[in-house]
């Protein structure tokens, strides 16, 4: 079905084997096509990719799409949410395949509604899962700037606007026209326009350039350029060159060498898909643990804190233990219960000393972060240590020091 998104129109063509059988479905090609690549030519690519497995959602921009970038952003925006619909149900590698001037015409808008650059946005999770799915870009002519100077030698090839020399004339017209109006204008698109495809390494997608020496509209010069740059930044780029095929007329003329670079670049580009898969997952759980750690310590440090409050008796030998409560138990508690207390605790305990803490049930004092816990806020060695509480009299080294009868003496009298 034949949908608008403004700045021109998309449909989808779906492989034939995946009404059959879901997993048959390898992945997406979304294919830019502008100006010079006919209905007959973009059929052959449409079959090459359904017959690799891959769907394809075509993308046929209006023509002046590179000059007014708004419509290139309309149209970008409603094919996002074109491909989320399919996305969200079924994850896939997803690859963007421009031809010709398709790049300038809507995908680089595309690319920059993904990666939050645009006037137009998606919510994280839709980003998210788009940046995750995008595992490669195909350039077939291309990339090539088709405003300006460029511009008008698109608007009188043949291969555009037929052989109408009348129209020839009247295109020439209105690019060069339109390039002279919004001279300044059209200078920062363009900038922005090769910016956002090197930023577009980021991706992590892998690159295929496929071009012709031969070339008129799309200067091999460029295309180099384009490849060396994209390299110098991380990008993966296969480039192919051919001496003498015209321009998006690379599968017409070398049907064998195009068909098995597209289909080795669409094979790694799933591979590309599970290693982003595997990395987001792998991301994802380590976030997760790393959550559950800082809630264990939030519980460890609370943990703490109530141990600190609750004190109940510190080991200082084999059998003797030095008791000492907190405040408001030492003005509700009698002497008498609280040494019945600690008798029951001795007994309980046998010959082994130990810190008794008023810790949540969920804390195990036996695994590592609890024997952390341990270490640090129960030293077995409480020498020179003030031990205070609110309104008492400090006990330690540093003020007075007392015996080990003296502390026995102070307990009695509790």
């Amino acid at each position: 079905m034949l949908s608008s998104g403004g700045g021109g129109t998309f449909y989808w063509v779906r492989n034939e084997e995946e009404t059959s059988s879901a997993s048959k479905l390898e992945g997406i090609v979304v294919i830019f096509a502008w100006g010079s690549l006919d209905e007959c030519r973009l059929k052959n690519y449409v079959d090459l990719y359904s017959s690799i497995g891959w769907n394809s959602l075509v993308v046929l921009s209006d023509f002046l799409n590179p000059f007014f970038p708004e419509k290139a952003t309309a149209l970008a925006f409603s094919i996002l949410n074109e491909l989320l619909e399919d996305l969200r149900s079924r994850p896939c590698p997803l690859v963007l395949a421009s031809f010709s001037g398709g790049s300038q015409a809507c995908m680089y808008k595309l690319l920059q509604i993904i990666e939050g650059t645009c006037e137009a946005h998606l919510n994280m999770d839709d980003s998210r899962l788009l940046m995750t799915c995008i595992s490669g870009q195909m350039f077939d002519s291309g990339p090539v700037n088709v405003t300006g100077d460029l511009g008008a030698r698109f608007a009188l090839h043949s291969s555009i606007l037929g052989s109408s020399k009348l129209v020839s004339l009247f295109a020439k017209g209105v690019t060069s026209g339109l390039d002279a109006l919004f001279l300044t204008r059209f200078g920062s698109h363009r900038s922005e326009y090769w910016q956002t495809l090197y930023s577009s390494v980021g991706l992590g997608a892998p690159f295929l350039i496929l071009c012709s020496e031969n070339d008129d509209l799309a200067p091999y010069p460029v295309i180099c350029s384009f490849a060396q740059r994209v390299q110098g930044l991380g990008g993966h780029v296969r480039f192919i060159g051919w001496k003498d095929s015209p321009h998006v007329g690379h599968y017409e003329h070398n049907p064998i060498q195009y068909r098995t670079a597209v289909t080795e670049f669409l094979d790694d580009s799933i591979s590309i898909f599970n290693k982003k898969l595997q990395k987001l997952f792998e991301r994802n759980g380590m976030e997760g643990m790393h959550d559950k750690i800082c809630e264990l310590i939030c519980d460890l440090q609370n943990a703490a804190v109530d141990s600190n409050q609750s004190l109940r008796r510190v080991a200082v030998g084999p059998t003797d233990h030095f008791f000492l409560p907190s405040s408001l138990e030492y003005q509700s508690k009698e002497s008498g219960s609280l040494q019945d207390e600690q008798k029951e605790r001795r007994n309980g305990n046998g010959n082994g000393g130990g810190v008794h803490v008023a810790s949540p049930p969920c804390l195990n004092p036996h695994s590592v972060l609890g024997q952390v816990l341990f270490d640090a806020c129960v030293p077995k060695n409480i020498e020179g240590w003030d031990i205070k509480f609110d309104g008492r009299t400090s006990f330690g080294s540093g003020r007075k020091r007392l015996s080990l009868n003296g502390l026995k003496r102070i307990r009695s009298r509790l």
